[in-house]
């Protein structure tokens, strides 16, 4: 596929995913521009792991030269290429955007949020988890029940200590494989953490003898520190600001089976 075919493909599949949360954006350009001062740029994944994957990139402040954008990789799989681009943005949408548009809206529709002891003057944020594979019922069970951020917190300070450590940090985790032959990553701002992979790996999660994986996104943003620019549920405009959402937490799976369920 052309890189101009490739990108068509990726913002086109970024455009209708935001639709399903509500936010309208459109294609302009190298990027995709949403409400407000916000859009999604994409770059092209380095580690060379095949056309499934690709960088996206929530740009708060389109136009500042030093703008904060949170880069997250994400992977899909299919037949073809198209099919799996459009995997790997539906896949960052469920996990990653929905966590960015909580942050955005505070109204605990998106994702839920907390204010862990283990990082003092960070406010949490995360979207739904996505477990997905063989027996995928113990991962998710597991997942519910152990907290998995504070778990990984020396890890995540030292990542969040360096030059510009209080603008907002993307944390993905993957985790899951199978017994002998698992994977655990943590990638702060789309770059590996390695403390953070060893601290992940070194968990108790479970590790059956078929195949399974686990996605979960966490925005990281620090207490005091203006929130990523607000916008309305329909995407259109403005949105009263919100701190912490009242809305009880759904958990970690509940809003992605919601999300598989309309799929259908």
């Amino acid at each position: 596929m052309r890189p101009q075919d490739r990108l068509a493909v990726i913002q086109r599949c970024v455009v209708r995913e935001m639709a399903r949360l509500g936010q309208v954006f459109t294609a302009d350009g190298e990027v995709v521009r949403g409400p407000g001062t916000t859009a999604v740029a994409v770059r092209e994944h380095q580690d060379g792991e095949g056309p499934g994957h690709v960088d996206l990139g929530w740009v708060l402040e389109l136009g500042r030269a030093d703008a904060p954008v949170v880069w997250d990789c994400t992977a899909g799989l299919g037949k073809t290429e198209e099919e799996k681009l459009d995997n790997a943005v539906r896949m960052w949408a469920t996990t990653t955007a929905s966590a960015l548009v909580e942050l955005a809206e505070g109204r605990g529709a998106h994702g839920d949020h907390a204010d862990h002891p283990e990082l003092p003057g960070w406010h949490a944020v995360q979207g739904p988890a996505a477990v997905f594979g063989f027996g995928n019922e113990r991962l998710a069970a597991w997942l519910a029940g152990n907290r998995v951020v504070p778990a990984l917190a020396p890890a995540l300070l030292a990542e969040l200590a360096g030059p510009g450590g209080r603008r907002p940090h993307g944390v993905k985790l993957f985790l899951g494989g199978r017994a002998g032959d698992d994977v655990a990553e943590v990638r702060v701002d789309g770059e590996v953490s390695e403390a953070a992979s060893a601290a992940l790996r070194a968990l108790d999660w479970p590790r059956g003898e078929r195949l399974c994986w686990a996605r979960l996104f966490v925005l990281l943003t620090a207490h005091g520190e203006p929130a990523a620019p607000a916008t309305g549920a329909d995407g259109a405009g403005p949105a009263r600001p919100a701190a912490v959402a009242a809305a009880r937490p759904q958990g970690l799976f509940a809003r992605w089976r919601q999300a598989r369920r309309a799929d259908r």
